[in-house]
């Protein structure tokens, strides 16, 4: 099994995904669905369209940033209270190489200044997990033990490096007053990670070479940021095909208020996008068209590779909403979110879910836990939180199976 979370900045506005004249609750079967994912029209009977969870107690605004997927509150700049749902997936669906993939896409100057930032996942309080941004990074992360020529080179190069960096910062962290250790040693065992992975995805180089993506001029010499977004998704769906990670979280606008297309032909970028109104503007149907060409992407790499008695689609749930709710500048009151996939019949499809507004998101992320196989009835909301933002317990019964 395995989830996906796609999640675009700017917010989700419902009217941008609910068919024309759908108010209740009912099947997505002879109604059209509208013109921003219209790319999902021949998967509608995958698709659950969810309106009326609420995020109030994440005061997102620009961003609910870490709270958007952790069902807390956050902020610009604010360290996570918490874990988030997606890593607490990856902990209890099938293990695998690497856990927890998470990729940013942004406009080509922030890829390249920073290649690296963490906004949206966590491990737990104070534990950022990073979004790899620079497809080229990520290709010597995954596969540079497999390739060769220069990324050859330069992933021995760099590995060397690391192995020297991890040894030379545990040393120099023993010097450290006490409480300035764990800290510390966080850093140090992010660097163990990186090797230790390095080290675990050269046992199965061989298994690897089937699933490696070919780099080429999108690569190394991008015209657009869109090239390298495309190259990032196709470095996503193969650490999925490929079985090294099971779980994959993908920041359109890496969960900040910034973000450019130029490569879809938007001159607009960054905070300006999230002061236009979403439904019917151009810009906007551009944004989220291109989202669903991913998502089916998605779904079309997923679906050709056979796993039990049917696809890896079948044993597969992607969850797509935003960072910010339903647009930017917002209170939360309405999250929209759509479920692609049922994670081996778990989940219900093929409708559209018309919810009261009193249930957060918090009730949607017990239900992908249930799902998973964990048995708690909250998630990250204490019984104080609960009494004054959610109507209800458990996982949402609209949702599941």
């Amino acid at each position: 099994m395995r989830i996906i979370f796609f999640m675009q900045n700017q917010g989700f506005d419902p009217k941008t995904c609910i068919p024309e004249g759908m108010i209740n609750s009912g099947s997505l079967v002879g109604v059209k669905l509208p013109e921003p994912i219209s790319a999902l029209e021949p998967y509608k009977e995958r698709l659950h369209i969810i309106n009326g969870l609420h995020g109030i107690h994440t005061s997102p605004s620009h961003s609910a940033f870490f709270g958007a997927l952790g069902g807390y509150r956050g902020s610009d700049g604010v360290p996570p209270s918490a874990s988030t749902i997606d890593y607490e997936l990856s902990k209890v669906l099938p293990q695998t190489l690497l856990p927890h993939l998470c990729i940013g896409m942004d406009s080509i100057e922030n890829m390249k200044s920073k290649p690296t930032i963490a906004t949206l996942s966590a491990s737990g309080a104070a534990q950022p997990i990073f979004m790899h941004s620079n497809p080229n990074h990520l290709y010597q992360m995954l596969y540079g033990g497999i390739s060769t020529g220069d990324i050859r080179i330069q992933h021995e190069a760099r590995s060397s490096l690391l192995n020297q960096v991890q040894e030379l910062a545990a040393a120099k962290g023993q010097a450290l007053p006490f409480a300035d250790q764990q800290r510390y040693g966080q850093y140090v065992q992010g660097f163990k990670d990186v090797n230790g992975l390095r080290d675990r995805l050269d046992t199965v180089a061989d298994h690897l070479r089937k699933f490696a993506p070919t780099v080429d001029e999108r690569y190394t010499s991008p015209e657009f940021e869109t090239d390298w977004h495309d190259a990032l998704l196709d470095l996503g769906i193969s650490a999925l095909t490929s079985g090294i990670t099971n779980t994959l979280t993908i920041g359109s606008g890496r969960g900040e208020i910034f973000g450019a297309w130029k490569g879809l032909g938007i001159d607009q970028q960054g905070h300006n996008l999230g002061h236009m109104d979403q439904p019917g503007n151009p810009i906007w149907i551009k944004i989220r068209q291109y989202n669903s060409r991913m998502l089916v992407r998605i779904m079309e790499k997923l679906e050709s590779v056979p796993e039990g008695s049917g696809t890896m689609m079948d044993n597969t749930l992607i969850v797509y909403s935003s960072n910010n709710a339903d647009k930017q500048h917002t209170n939360g009151a309405n999250w929209p979110v759509m479920l692609l996939g049922n994670l081996d019949g778990a989940f219900k499809t093929g409708c559209f879910t018309q919810l009261d507004g009193k249930r957060p998101i918090n009730a949607l992320y017990t239900s992908l836990l249930r799902a998973a196989g964990q048995n708690g009835d909250r998630f990250n909301m204490d019984d104080k939180m609960a009494k004054k933002f959610d109507s209800g317990t458990g996982p949402l019964k609209e949702v599941l199976i």
